[in-house]
């Protein structure tokens, strides 16, 4: 009967302590601020990561715009390099046309010989080196965009060169000076 005295008859055989309302109330919130703690957490976590990722893509965007500038400043300047460079030969070809006809001209009478002859060789592959090549034959049909007619003895619509006065240069598709020439028909 000890045992019977020792137990309570009203008590609950369950022996989990008791948790009244206020205190379930307690530990819903507590659980629901540390969900939400959470929660701010891996939203904070999120947008880190998220302007971490903009900030990426931004810095690729500036550096392919960056490359893309370098390669076309790179493109301009080798294009501008060649261009001042062809001027640059067109400019002294120019200037060495003046002797040409006047060694053509020796050549014509029979006046080219000796150490003339030789400097007129010399002259000749520098300007071949040069790229520079003579136009306007006789017998060539004629072209108003590199010939420069002085004279028309043509009776048909077809027009050759007759007679070239004077030789055209160009250097590859620039034209140095048009041939001085006189139009006539093709024979």
């Amino acid at each position: 009967m000890s045992e019977d005295l020792n137990q309570n008859p009203d008590a609950p055989e369950n022996t989990e302590p008791e948790v009244t309302e206020a205190q379930g109330v307690d530990e819903g919130l507590a659980e629901a601020d540390l969900a939400e703690d959470e929660g701010v957490d891996n939203n904070a976590a999120d947008e880190a990561e998220n302007n971490i990722e903009a900030e990426l893509a931004e810095r690729t965007e500036d550096l392919q715009r960056v490359t893309a500038e370098y390669t076309n400043y790179r493109r301009r300047v080798e294009r501008d390099r060649v261009s001042v460079v062809t001027g640059a030969k067109a400019d002294v070809a120019s200037e060495l046309l003046p002797i040409l006809d006047d060694l053509e001209m020796a050549e014509q009478h029979g006046d080219l010989t000796g150490p003339l002859k030789s400097m007129s060789d010399k002259l000749h592959s520098v300007m071949t080196s040069m790229k520079v090549e003579k136009f306007g034959e006789e017998g060539d049909e004629f072209d108003p965009n590199c010939h420069e007619a002085v004279q028309d003895t043509s009776s048909g619509d077809e027009k050759v060169l007759a007679t070239v006065l004077r030789r055209g240069y160009r250097l590859e598709d620039r034209v140095l000076r048009n041939a001085m020439v006189i139009i006539g028909d093709p024979q």
